[in-house]
């Protein structure tokens, strides 16, 4: 068992909506703060939205106002709330944490294997 794994990604058209969940499990769900990147093919990984441990939210401009970010703690779960999806939203999407803030990928020390999000035209 990895200690980050995404669930919830697969095909959607184009302003439709997809739920992404992010399952923590051996570390300590309250100690780290949990963000969500995505990488499409030949372009650099791009930071999307965190929720700090204090479930204090951060968006990336690109997605500010479409997709929301929370936390469940009981559940030890992130979840990414994706609406209004657009194609160039088409990407692995990865859950990272760690116990460093900030919206750069070398910060988080833990990731999981991502999820694909196809979104069609």
């Amino acid at each position: 068992q990895m200690p980050l794994v995404e669930f919830g990604g697969g095909p959607v058209q184009a302003g439709g909506s997809l739920r992404l969940s992010c399952r923590v499990s051996g570390i300590p769900f309250k100690g780290i703060h949990v963000a969500w990147f995505r990488q499409a093919p030949m372009k650099e990984r791009e930071f999307v939205a965190l929720a700090d441990w204090d479930d204090h939210a951060r968006y990336s401009d690109s997605v500010r106002g479409r997709f929301t970010v929370s936390r469940d703690g009981p559940r030890k779960e992130v979840f990414l709330q994706m609406e209004k999806l657009k194609p160039k939203a088409s990407a692995v999407y990865y859950c990272a944490g760690g116990t460093i803030l900030g919206t750069t990928g070398d910060l988080y020390s833990y990731w999981g294997p991502g999820t694909q999000v196809t979104v069609s035209a």
